[in-house]
């Protein structure tokens, strides 16, 4: 039988089914609510999608909103493999109550600064003029216009709520003390983007003396003792010790090579390099390499590929053979993206912790190699542990052959131990869970990895090295380089992004100019040559020569900076200075070598005062000031005699050949048929040709 129900009780359950509903909907716009990050191409934004906060993406959409409502910019700046960036997502931006004020008080813009390196240039010019310090998260306070008035980094909860109240009432109660504050920063940034700078720049080359100077003042920061750079923490900073290897190439300094040889062991026996499955971390939070943040960038690895190529070439020492050949492994089954391209970096957390996919209790690690110590031993591997809660991170005291000296046993039985070893603990390791990828593909960091494959195959001859570099530049003509020579930055879900900055330009014309060298194909030649065009045109600074970071149609950002000192990575005018230097060689054409030499006369003050921050202008400088020379060669076996003639470190050599065509400038009236001939020249001067390597190489020794 059927309860009759009241028309009272039918509106209590109405008014109890309308109560479970809102709340309900309400838990539902707390919890589970996207904001609109989550229609962000960048992984990193993405990651915030999920925050109370109503972030933007940097755009006018914010930018009319502040100056609508009069509110501040917050402009906090990220990237997805950074360590206290996810921190203070889950200690801030995940809480309702800081959200609230954000969101109240300001009008907030997440950046990813790989994707938009433009917007954190200028934000983290801010945070050194303030602080002397930079580093990320980066969040900066600006004017409705984008002009910051202040900046700082990570900050716990209570600070960071803090520091919103005192930002939020200074901005209303002393406006014009902040917009005086931010007008002084825009003017110090400006300042600061050309001082040291010659306006009018001469076309003479450097001096070698001057060159020895430099040499000098770098070797005073240089850690003799740790390698690298003097300083609490370590970054791998590859443009120092490619310097140095070209120094004494040139020079003949031995103290130059036995600071090379310090940097390169330090690092491969540090904790910065994974043992167990190659590769670098970012940096170490320590002086001994031994503590990593344990992401893994793309950009990094790339350049160390090169690195221990060219000093493999020079030294022939096989240890700097297998760390570039266990790094490129490393990227292969890391960060290979269907199509050729390669993912930008690897994080530094999973959900057991920070670094946690690369530790190892004593336990742990006896559990997959057995009772044998000898492994735990050499990577310092012990019960109490060198991390927190007992766990270790891999590293080593002594290089391989002098730890089995110390241990009475042969090299060659360590090294067989310690491969079999490695092997067990990746398959171990590679059940834990994985740090997460990001999954943008960044024009120049690949252009990056193409050149360190291209030198690494020239150093090993392995074939399959130029095969991996043909294809990523393949995959980057195909999707990121337009007809008109324009280049796109980011690839993402099978879409092209974000007009290149200057580093996409530079890198991948240097990278395909590199591997001209080693295919002979001249198409990567052509390509390098139409990529530096636009560059020029829409680029280049009229007076110095030099090139802003961003082309001039560029109209979003408060101002237009260059990019003249090394930072994580090298400075891309130096890159784009030795890429026109070089492209003026192959074609012998004088505007381009003139520009080049030109920016160097426009940076001699600034490199000379601020050495360290400016290698990669110290080896142009090396380039321009020593005895550069072009070697050409002709013939049926040009292609294998370069291969032979590249197992060599020869950091101030262009390289140019065909098999048959006489197709360049410098080609003409050398080839003869029957024969493959060298022939070594200097200012488009040239020795007798050669058909012997050997003597060929005579030849260019003296020219040092």
């Amino acid at each position: 039988m059927l309860k009759r129900i009241s028309s009272r009780e039918n509106l209590v359950s109405v008014n109890m089914l309308l109560i479970v509903v809102l709340f309900l909907s309400a838990c539902s716009g707390i919890m589970g609510k996207k904001n609109r990050l989550q229609y962000a191409s960048s992984p990193y934004l993405q990651e915030h999608a999920d925050n109370p906060v109503d972030w933007y993406e940097w755009g006018d959409e914010a930018l009319n909103k502040a100056k609508n409502e009069n509110k501040p910019l917050l402009i906090s700046i990220g990237y997805a493999s950074c360590h206290w960036c996810h921190e203070m997502e889950k200690e801030s931006f995940m809480d309702t109550a800081v959200a609230r004020i954000m969101n109240e008080k300001f009008v907030c813009i997440k950046v990813d600064r790989e994707e938009r390196p433009d917007i954190d240039n200028i934000y983290m010019n801010t945070l050194q003029l303030i602080t002397g310090n930079s580093g990320w998260p980066l969040n900066a306070f600006a004017l409705p216009d984008g002009k910051p008035f202040f900046a700082g980094t990570y900050y716990t909860n209570k600070n960071w709520k803090s520091l919103l109240q005192s930002i939020s009432k200074a901005y209303t109660t002393q406006r014009s003390l902040v917009t005086t504050q931010a007008n002084a920063l825009v003017n110090g940034m400006t300042d600061e983007e050309f001082s040291l700078i010659n306006l009018a720049p001469s076309t003479e080359k450097p001096l070698m003396q001057e060159y020895r100077a430099l040499f000098d003042s770098i070797y005073q920061s240089a850690d003799l003792n740790n390698g690298g750079l003097k300083g609490t923490q370590k970054f791998p900073v590859p443009a120092l010790s490619e310097f140095l290897l070209q120094h004494y190439y040139l020079t003949g300094d031995q103290r130059a090579l036995q600071t090379v040889n310090t940097n390169l062991k330090k690092m491969a026996l540090g904790g910065i390099y994974d043992h167990i499955g190659g590769g670098f971390a970012r940096y170490t939070t320590d002086s001994l390499w031994r503590i990593p943040h344990f992401e893994k960038m793309l950009y990094d690895n790339g350049q160390m590929i090169s690195l221990y190529a060219h000093a493999y070439q020079l030294t022939k020492d096989e240890w700097y053979k297998q760390i570039c050949t266990e790094t490129i492994d490393f990227v292969e089954k890391s960060m290979y993206a269907q199509g050729g391209g390669y993912y930008s970096s690897l994080n530094a957390d999973t959900e057991a912790g920070e670094g946690d996919y690369y530790l190892w209790t004593r336990k742990e690690w006896m559990n997959v190699l057995g009772d044998d110590p000898l492994l735990a031993d050499y990577f310092n591997i012990t019960e109490k542990g060198n991390w927190k809660n007992g766990k270790n991170i891999v590293y080593a005291d002594k290089a391989p052959g002098s730890f089995a000296i110390s241990k009475r046993i042969t090299a060659e039985e360590f090294r067989q131990r310690l491969a079999t070893g490695k092997k067990k603990l990746l398959s171990e390791r590679l059940r834990r869970e994985k740090p997460a990828i990001d999954t943008k593909i960044i024009t120049s960091w690949n252009s990056i990895l193409i050149k360190g494959l291209v030198d690494a195959y020239a150093a090993t001859q392995n074939e399959d090295y130029l095969k991996k570099a043909i294809a990523c530049a393949s995959f980057i003509e195909k999707n990121l380089i337009m007809q008109d020579g324009s280049v796109k930055r980011i690839y993402k879900d099978g879409k092209a992004a974000i007009d290149g900055f200057l580093d996409d330009y530079a890198w991948t014309a240097s990278a395909f100019t590199r591997l001209y060298e080693l295919s002979f194909d001249e198409h990567w030649l052509a390509t390098a040559k139409k990529i530096t065009d636009f560059a020029a045109t829409h680029f280049m600074h009229p007076q110095t020569g030099l090139f802003y970071y961003t082309r001039s149609n560029s109209q979003d950002l408060i101002m237009r900076k260059t990019a003249l000192s090394d930072d994580d990575l090298p400075a891309a005018n130096a890159v784009m200075a030795k890429v026109l230097y070089q492209l003026g060689t192959i074609y012998l054409d004088t505007a381009y070598t003139s520009i080049s030499i030109k920016m160097s006369a426009a940076v001699t003050a600034r490199v000379k005062k601020q050495s360290r921050f400016h290698l990669q202008w110290v080896s142009f400088a090396g380039l321009l000031a020593g005895k550069s020379y072009e070697v050409v060669i002709m013939g049926a076996d040009a292609s294998y005699v370069s291969q032979q003639l590249q197992l060599f470190y020869l950091p101030t050599s262009i390289i140019m050949g065909n098999t048959t065509k006489e197709t360049l400038p410098l080609m003409q009236q050398k080839y003869k048929a029957g024969k493959t001939l060298i022939y070594v020249c200097s200012n488009q001067l040239c020795k007798r040709p050669e058909e012997d390597l050997v003597k060929a190489l005579d030849q260019l020794i003296q020219f040092k």
